[in-house]
């Protein structure tokens, strides 16, 4: 069974969201990169600075299998990318939720977390999948 910590918050597409002091950590989900196989690039991140929009494609994740997009959970300013990523892509199948993480965002409105699938929410998505 995929990992769904319950610390977190989801979004239908499968990235997970982590606040902490209005900063946002975003990543892929266990039940995505598992799906994905793989990783062997990231990248087509927004600049540090640069402002998202909530559901804006924020990079790209490619794999042995597929490549897909990552969007943004939430608005803000980006305030990191995760450089690791640059030279070890497969922290995201090894460490998703942690050393896996992708950007951090500073949050526009603490309010679009309630937009967000709860653990239990997505779990159910993923069952039904």
């Amino acid at each position: 069974m995929s990992e769904i910590p319950a610390k977190l918050r989801y979004t239908e597409d499968h990235e997970w969201v982590s606040v902490t002091d209005g900063v946002a950590t975003i990543g892929i989900t266990f039940h995505a990169q598992d799906q994905l196989g793989d990783v062997v690039y990231l990248g087509d991140f927004p600049d540090e600075g640069d402002g998202v929009e909530q559901g804006d494609v924020v990079g790209v994740v490619e794999s042995v299998k597929a490549t897909s997009d990552i969007y943004s959970p939430v608005t803000g300013e980006i305030v990191e990318v995760n450089s690791d990523l640059d030279d070890s892509p497969e922290l995201v199948n090894s460490d998703p939720y942690d050393g896996g993480w992708l950007i951090k965002i500073r949050l526009a409105d603490e309010g679009e977390l309630d937009d967000l699938l709860s653990p239990g929410d997505y779990k159910a998505l993923i069952e039904q999948a």
